[in-house]
């Protein structure tokens, strides 16, 4: 691995969260968002709210903004079979501070339990919440975004073509963060890193066979979005993904579709990184990536006159 210094320091102190001890990655998951600053400053708002038919979303949104605001739907990451709002909460406020945004984190059900489509349809609700309650919350329903790292960039990807399909609520924009596209696991770099920081290409098999558990038959587009035909017609797009990652590829390659497509899409490949390493946010590569992400969350959600 060609790994950027401040990063490769920093690797002593990384938890394990690799998911061959499912149980105790989710424990060790639990105590790094039990530990992280939960706090939200007295400009941002936070509440928590059951939508559809009980999924729990937590609103974060500036006290003191003009309204209507835009909306940011945030999906976390875990490999579709851990994680929740909680490790969303730094994040969240900060999103919805610089933006300036109203902020929907989603804590959607995860696998083994609730195999696909459970995550989806969460996530669904949410989103259609979202734009039937625009008024109450504050939010332009036309300037709503979808926002995902890993089993959430995958997520944020299935969402949209599901609700181009099904003609549900407009999603003007969508960042997927090493969004976990394809349960395949065929790409030069899923087949490569085997060694990698907190996710390797075991994880990446694991996680897809919790997630399609029970599944029979072909693996849809809505459960993999690297496996669509058709990407035309879905909204504009920022793509970010890490080099040292086994899911570098099928980001790339995504992308790549989406540009075939004719969908406008900015894409980063952040050197010397790795899974997840932006949670590492003293390095200044994880500083840039996220005020690059913010950048052109801003460009999307809040267009020049």
């Amino acid at each position: 691995m060609h790994l950027d210094p401040e990063l490769a320091a920093a690797l002593p102190a990384l938890p394990d969260l690799h998911i061959h001890d499912l149980d105790g990655a989710r424990a060790r998951m639990a105590d790094l968002a039990a530990n992280a600053p939960q706090e939200v400053p007295g400009e941002v708002t936070a509440t928590d709210h059951e939508v559809g038919d009980g999924v729990p979303v937590r609103v974060f949104r500036p006290s003191d903004a003009p309204v209507p605001l835009p909306a940011v739907l945030l999906l976390h990451g875990g490999g579709f079979v851990m994680g929740g709002v909680d490790s969303l909460t730094a994040q969240a406020v900060n999103l919805c501070s610089d933006l300036p945004a109203v902020v929907i984190a989603v804590d959607y059900r995860l696998a083994p339990e609730h195999p696909y489509p459970a995550a989806l349809r969460d996530c669904e609700a949410a989103l259609g919440w979202t734009a039937s309650e625009a008024g109450s919350l504050g939010v332009d329903a036309t300037r709503i975004a979808v926002y995902g790292m890993s089993a959430g960039g995958g997520l944020a990807a299935a969402l949209t073509l599901l609700v181009r399909d099904r003609g549900g609520p407009p999603v003007r924009f969508q960042v997927l963060d090493a969004p976990e596209v394809d349960d395949r696991v065929e790409t030069f770099s899923a087949r490569t890193f085997e060694a990698t920081p907190l996710w390797n290409h075991a994880d990446a098999v694991l996680s897809w066979r919790h997630y399609l558990r029970g599944w029979n038959g072909d693996v849809p587009a809505y459960a993999a979005p690297a496996r669509a035909d058709d990407l035309s017609g879905l909204p504009a797009a920022y793509v970010s993904v890490y080099e040292n990652d086994p899911l570098r590829d099928e980001g790339l390659t995504y992308a790549s579709g989406l540009l075939r497509a004719g969908v406008s899409v900015e894409l980063h490949l952040f050197p010397g990184t790795f899974h997840r390493s932006a949670v590492l946010t003293g390095a200044a590569v994880s500083q840039r990536q996220t005020t690059e992400t913010l950048h052109a969350l801003h460009r999307a959600l809040h267009p020049a006159p």
